[in-house]
C-alpha cells in the first residue's frame, strides 16, 4: 500500500481525515488480519520468522510512518482554517447587526422628549349612533325623560367624541399630566346645560372635559385635578361603551353632569380613598352665583370583586343675578351684562348618593345604586319666601351576564319619586324596565339592542294626538358605538 502525502492531501481535503483515517486503519487491519492467516499446514505465522513476516513489518513501519505525515498535515490544515471561519462569521454578523445607512436616524434631544412625550399620551375617538322606535309614535317623535336616546324613528348620531390623555406616570418621574373630551351630537345638548344654570354655555359646548393633574408627594400620592370634569356622582357614565345599557337612567338625568373646580382622590391605603371637591356648581363652567359647592366622599374596595362609592354634595344653585342688555359704554364681552337679584335666593341642595359593583363570577356582574336629593329655594321661611323642600328618592339595580367574549346580556331596573317635580316637573313615581342585547363584533365594534319600558302614576309621555299623555311608552333601540386609540379599560 504505497500512498504518497499528495494523495492522502486530495483525500482530506475530498472526504475529511476521520474518513481517510479510517481507511488507513481498515487496510493496516486487514493485512495484519492476513499476515496471522493459517498457512497450507494450519499453523499460524510467527512474526520475524519468514520473509513474509518480514514484509508485514516493514508495511506496518510505513504505514505508521504515513500516519505521521497524516496527522501533521491535519494540524496544519486546521491552524489556517480556524481563523478564516471566524473572520467569516464576525463579518457575517457585523453585516447583519449594522443597519443600511438609509434606516439610521439622528434623533435630537428635542425629537426625543418629543417621542417621550407623545409614547405616554393616547389619542381615541368615539363614534356612538343609534336607531329608536317609540311604540307610542309621539308627537315630533320626542321620547320624554330620556337623556340621550332623545329621538325616536329616526337615524341619530348620539356622540362623538375625542380624547386626550397624559395620565401623570410617578413611577416614571412625571406628577403631572392633563386630559381633554371633545364632543359633539345630540349627548352635548344634554350634557352642556343650559342658560338656566349655564351663564354662556355655548362657549363650551363640545369641551366635555379640560383638567390637568398633579400628583403631590404626600404619604401614598394625592391626586388633585383643576378644570371641568364629569360627575362620579351616580354610576352612570357618559360613554356608551362603558355602560351596561344604551339608554341612560333617570338618575344618570337627575344628578349633575359635570363640574367646574378642584378635586382630591386621597388614598388612605390601597382598599380606601377619600374624595374632596370645592366646584362653582352643578353644571356650571360660569358660577350663577358666588357660592362654592363641595363634596365628601369615599371608594371602598374591601374585596377585589366588590367596590363601593358614597358621597355627600352641598350646594347652592340658585342665581344671584340675571342677564341684562345695557351695561353702559364700557365694553364687556357678550353675555357678560348682568343686573343683581336682591335678596338672591339662599336655598341648599343636599345630594346624598352611594353605590356598589359586585363581580361575582368572572362572567356575572351585580350593581346596586340608591340616591336622595333635597333642594330648597330659601333656607328659612319667610312672608315671600318659601323652604318647603322638593325632593327625589329612589334607585337603580342593573344585572350583566357575560353569555361569550362577544355576547352579554343585560337588564336594569329602578324607580325614581319626585316630590314638587325637582326633576320631571311634576309630582310622580316613575319606573322603568330595560333589557339590553350585546353583541360585540370586534374590539371596539358594539351592536347593543336594547328594550325598554317606562311607566308613572301620572300621564307623562307623547302619544300620536297632539296634547294626549299617556302613562307609559315602549321603545326598541339599535346602538351601534365605535371606538379606536391607544387607551386602554373605560374612558
Amino acid at each position: 500500500m504505497n500512498l504518497s502525502l499528495r494523495s492522502l492531501r486530495e483525500g482530506i481535503c475530498a472526504r475529511g481525515f476521520k474518513t481517510v483515517f479510517l481507511s488507513v486503519l481498515t487496510c493496516a487491519s486487514v493485512s495484519l488480519l492476513n499476515a496471522q492467516q493459517p498457512d497450507a499446514s494450519g499453523n499460524r505465522a510467527h512474526p520475524g520468522g519468514t520473509k513474509a513476516d518480514q514484509d508485514v513489518q516493514k508495511r506496518l513501519q510505513a504505514l505508521e510512518e504515513e500516519v505521521r505525515d497524516l496527522k501533521s498535515l491535519v494540524k496544519q490544515l486546521q491552524a489556517s482554517e480556524v481563523p478564516a471561519a471566524a473572520q467569516a462569521t464576525e463579518t457575517a454578523a457585523s453585516h447583519q447587526s449594522d443597519p443600511p445607512k438609509s434606516q439610521v436616524m439622528d434623533l435630537s434631544s428635542e425629537d426625543r422628549s418629543t417621542l417621550q412625550f407623545m409614547r405616554d399620551t393616547t389619542i381615541n375617538f368615539g363614534i356612538d349612533t343609534y336607531y329608536a322606535y317609540n311604540f307610542n309614535q309621539p308627537v315630533g317623535r320626542v321620547n320624554l325623560l330620556r337623556a340621550f336616546d332623545v329621538l325616536s324613528n329616526e337615524f341619530s348620531l348620539n356622540q362623538a367624541s375625542v380624547v386626550l390623555d397624559h395620565p401623570p406616570d410617578v413611577m416614571d418621574g412625571r406628577r403631572w399630566g392633563g386630559r381633554l373630551d371633545l364632543q359633539f351630537g345630540q349627548a352635548t345638548d344634554t350634557l352642556q346645560g343650559n342658560p338656566l344654570n349655564e351663564p354662556r354655555p355655548d362657549i363650551y359646548r363640545n369641551i366635555f372635559q379640560a383638567y390637568g393633574s398633579y400628583v403631590l408627594p404626600l404619604d401614598h400620592g394625592i391626586n388633585v385635578d383643576f378644570g371641568k370634569w364629569s360627575s362620579s356622582l351616580g354610576i352612570e357614565g357618559n360613554y356608551t361603551k362603558d355602560q351596561m345599557n344604551y339608554s341612560r337612567s333617570y338618575w344618570f338625568d337627575a344628578l349633575p353632569f359635570y363640574h367646574m373646580g378642584l378635586r382630591a382622590d386621597i388614598p388612605v391605603s390601597d382598599r380606601f380613598s377619600v374624595n374632596y371637591w370645592v366646584v362653582n356648581g352643578i353644571n356650571q363652567v360660569e358660577a350663577t352665583n358666588g357660592f362654592k359647592d363641595q363634596l365628601f366622599g369615599f371608594i371602598a374596595k374591601p374585596k377585589k370583586s366588590i367596590s363601593w362609592t358614597t358621597n355627600y354634595y352641598l350646594g347652592q344653585e340658585h342665581p344671584d343675578r340675571t342677564p341684562a342688555t345695557n351695561c353702559g359704554p364700557i365694553p364687556v364681552q357678550p353675555g357678560l351684562c348682568f343686573t343683581a337679584i336682591r335678596p338672591a335666593p339662599n336655598g341648599r341642595t343636599h345630594i346624598f348618593d352611594s353605590y356598589a359593583t359586585w363581580q361575582a363570577t368572572s362572567k356575572l356582574t351585580f350593581a346596586l345604586e340608591g340616591d336622595y336629593v333635597i333642594e330648597r329655594l330659601w333656607r328659612n321661611a319667610a312672608p315671600g319666601e318659601s323652604s318647603a323642600p322638593s325632593h327625589v328618592g329612589g334607585g337603580a339595580g342593573y344585572i350583566q351576564y357575560q353569555l361569550s367574549p362577544k355576547f352579554a346580556l343585560a337588564t336594569r331596573a329602578e324607580y325614581l319619586s319626585d316630590r314638587g317635580g325637582l326633576f320631571s316637573g311634576i309630582t310622580q313615581a316613575l319606573k322603568e324596565n330595560t333589557v339590553t342585547f350585546d353583541y360585540r363584533v370586534f374590539q371596539g365594534f358594539l351592536m347593543r339592542y336594547e328594550w325598554r319600558r317606562d311607566y308613572s302614576n301620572k300621564p307623562s309621555f307623547l302619544t300620536d294626538v297632539q296634547g294626549v299623555l299617556s302613562n307609559h311608552q315602549t321603545t326598541a333601540t339599535l346602538g351601534v358605538v365605535w371606538w379606536w386609540g391607544r387607551k386602554e379599560g373605560a374612558w
